[in-house]
């Protein structure tokens, strides 16, 4: 039916009608009104006259209804607008950071996340999120690994699904619901020395197996869009990769939904050397699958003109526009343009004390427990005196994290807050700020000023560590020292704070330390010393609360670790499902093997690692047979048992090995995972199947298919479990 629709639109569509579907702008002036500048003025026009499809950044019902009103009223055809926005983490009411909320490996709890999300950002007047990010990454050095799901391809696969349902819903059409954009098409977590909008070169078989995984799973789910990438692949610009765009995602994928570019991506291809002008970049755009030009300006300049002279079939434009219009019939907009634009939503669905609550609970989800030594968490709520140290403890705006929507700034509850609130008056609660860490004004655009020499605070931090019986430290990351633009060559904590590290140590070494950071950091000279260290990211709205409900024990901490963490920046990139290469071990105590002089390959702390206040044991790990064939699986079963005093939850994580292949495989390769809660004392069989499926890869005849051969299994709480098994498949 919205195929017809569609033919029937598109047979009344000049040229320029359907290139304008395929324009993007962002609302740079006050909406509610025409704008007074020349450029504003001419884009202005162009709404007037139905030659823009879409807008960026108008965030409020008033803007929406106006620019909407704009198009019906004064375009022939009244084709309404998309409105898109960065909903990333939260629109008003913010959650933990993605890389944060996939440390809980809580499925559910991130499509609720979203879908509160959708909820808040369509009672706002937008329809389109420029989420999820789906982009693996195993460099820590690279700002945006806040936005994604971590190093692990099949764990990136479910996280996107889940966001993309948790924003689209059952039913594009309902107001509550929104197009989601799987981002960035693609490889742009590869990027060189981890810094952003940088080259890219991978080769076919990794970009097939590790890269692309997330992207086809969304595909499959049926996200309505995607973003292309800013980077090059083996020397293509992404946006002009025909490949990617149509060989790959529209065709082998049989993808029905839109691609967009980056912000001026397709204008980029310029500098990248790739395009002569705007014109040319049009053309290379156009032709690779690049439907939408979000502010690049070179679809509207350049695609009539290369039309006219033969360089592009108008039946591409006509295909692209077609992909945008059934995203605007599926969403409802063609039966009520301003189905998105109700005040009464606006006023009653955003920051609302459910939608906190909601914040707060993923949140403690997300807290991963990487030591606890001697059990000194957690703490006791009777404690008579607690030291809580660190400018980031106090900080109600770091929390909120890069990429924060239409957060309001210093709206967190701070560290210092939850735990003050956790306690009873009687519980001395000291503070001191130790060192600055930001210096200066924050801004999302600008660069961040840090603070790496100056000490002041550090003698007002010790003075309180030697009076409390415990210290709660908290050391990492002000918010916008990662994100879009926010790459580092360092990823340690800086100078001032390891000083106020050591300091604090010397004074009193019952350290709790409270790590706040939007990237994996390299802590090993602490993760040596202090007994206790809590993984704490950037939690969004309600962080303090659910820090301080992990501290004082009323949540069982439960997250794993989506990446890994280094022992040092030079171990970069990182990750656990590394290739074997021909010289793993060191034979015969000779140094001509795979390693570093000077530190351990392994991680400090591994993906997939994460404690407990309790205890989990694994055993009896049982395959009910010992071969499959085509057609067949295999049952993995193994018992988890609670052995400690507490109810905790535990992730069950099954990897395998394929011991050969046409190309090397990883030695391990995460295949399976199930949240599994258990009471003190209790044990729980848990099962996976392994069928054909499971152990597909894309091989040397470059297409995904299972090789027959020999097979390990491993199941346990993190990458670095042991308890295996061998099976074979045949065909």
């Amino acid at each position: 039916m919205i195929e017809k629709k569609i033919d029937s639109l598109l047979s009344l569509m000049t040229l320029k009608e359907k290139i304008g579907q395929l324009v993007l702008y962002s609302g740079s002036w006050d909406v509610t009104g025409p704008p007074s500048d020349v450029g504003n003025k001419e884009k202005y026009e162009k709404l007037k006259n139905g030659e823009v499809g879409a807008m960026l950044n108008v965030v409020s019902v008033a803007g929406t209804t106006e620019l909407q009103k704009t198009v019906i009223e004064n375009s022939r055809l009244k084709i309404p607008l998309l409105f898109g926005y960065d909903v990333i983490h939260g629109f008003k009411t913010i959650f933990p950071v993605p890389l944060a909320e996939s440390a809980s490996w809580d499925l559910e709890a991130i499509r609720k996340s979203s879908s509160i999300a959708a909820k808040e950002a369509t009672a706002s007047g937008i329809n389109w999120a420029y989420g999820p990010m789906v982009d693996i990454s195993r460099d820590a050095r690279w700002g945006r690994v806040m936005e994604g799901a971590g190093e692990d391809p099949f764990l990136g696969s479910k996280i996107a699904v889940a966001r993309i349902q948790g924003f689209q819903g059952d039913d594009l059409s309902k107001n509550s619901t929104l197009a989601a954009c799987a981002k960035h098409f693609a490889a742009y977590g590869f990027a060189e020395g981890g810094r952003d909008y940088n080259t890219v070169s991978v080769g076919e078989f990794e970009l097939h197996n590790t890269i692309l995984p997330p992207f086809k799973a969304a595909a499959k789910a049926g996200v309505a869009t995607m973003m292309n990438a800013f980077n090059e692949i083996d020397g293509i610009p992404a946006t002009g990769h025909k490949e990617l765009q149509r060989d790959i995602l529209k065709e082998s994928w049989d993808w029905d939904g839109f691609i967009v570019s980056d912000w001026a991506s397709i204008a980029e291809m310029i500098p990248h050397g790739y395009a002569k002008d705007e014109v040319h970049a049009a053309e290379r755009a156009i032709l690779a699958g690049s439907d939408m030009d979000m502010e690049g300006r070179a679809y509207e300049k350049g695609l009539e003109q290369l039309v006219k002279e033969g360089k592009v079939d108008e039946k591409l434009i006509e295909d692209a526009a077609r992909r945008i219009l059934r995203v605007k019939y599926q969403l409802g907009l063609f039966d009520d343009p301003y189905k998105y634009c109700d005040k009464e939503r606006e006023k009653n669905d955003i920051y609302t004390k459910e939608n906190l609550e909601a914040s707060r609970d993923v949140a403690k989800k997300s807290i991963v427990l990487l030591k606890n030594d001697n059990e000194i968490l957690p703490l006791k709520k009777d404690i008579k005196s607690i030291a809580v140290i660190g400018a980031l403890a106090n900080d109600k705006d770091s929390p909120i994290g890069s990429w924060r929507g239409m957060a309001t700034a210093n709206s967190a509850v701070s560290l210092l807050e939850g735990i003050k609130a956790a306690v009873s008056k009687t519980v001395k609660v000291s503070y001191a700020k130790g060192v600055k860490i930001g210096v200066g004004e924050r801004s999302f655009i600008k660069e961040l000023d840090v603070n790496r020499e100056d000490l002041t605070g550090i003698s007002e931090a010790v003075s309180i560590a030697k009076e409390a019986e415990v210290v709660v430290l908290a050391i990492g990351e002000e918010a916008f020292q990662s994100g879009e633009g926010r790459s580092q060559v360092s990823i340690t904590l800086t100078a001032p704070q390891q000083k106020l590290f050591e300091a604090v140590w010397a004074a009193n070494k019952n350290i709790v330390a409270v790590l706040m950071n939007g990237r994996p950091l390299a802590i090993s000279n602490i993760a040596k010393k202090t007994p206790a260290i809590l993984e704490t990211w950037h939690l969004g709205s309600e962080s303090g609360n659910a820090i301080a409900d992990v501290l004082f024990g009323d949540y069982n901490p439960s997250g794993k670790l989506p990446v890994s963490f280094p022992r040092n920046v030079g171990q970069m990139p990182l990750y656990y499902n590394i290739k074997n290469t021909g010289r793993p071990t060191n034979k015969n105590d000779m140094v001509f093997w795979s390693h570093y002089t000077d530190e351990q390959n392994e991680a400090l702390f591994p993906f997939g690692f994460g404690l407990s206040y309790t205890t989990f044991e694994y055993k009896n790990l049982e395959l009910d047979v010992s071969s499959f064939t085509s057609g067949g699986a295999i049952t993995v079963s193994v018992t988890l048992a609670n052995t400690g005093k507490r109810k905790g939850k535990e992730v069950v994580q099954l990897y395998i090995r394929d011991i050969i292949g046409s190309i090397t495989r990883p030695v391990k390769e995460l295949k399976g995972f199930e949240l599994v809660e258990l009471d003190a004392g209790k044990s729980k069989t848990v099962s996976f199947t392994i069928n054909e499926e499971t152990i597909q890869f894309y091989t040397a005849n470059k297409k995904w298919e299972a090789e027959p051969g020999q097979f390990k299994v491993f199941v346990g709480g993190s990458s670095k479990t042991t308890l295996e098994a061998d099976f074979s498949f045949k065909k």
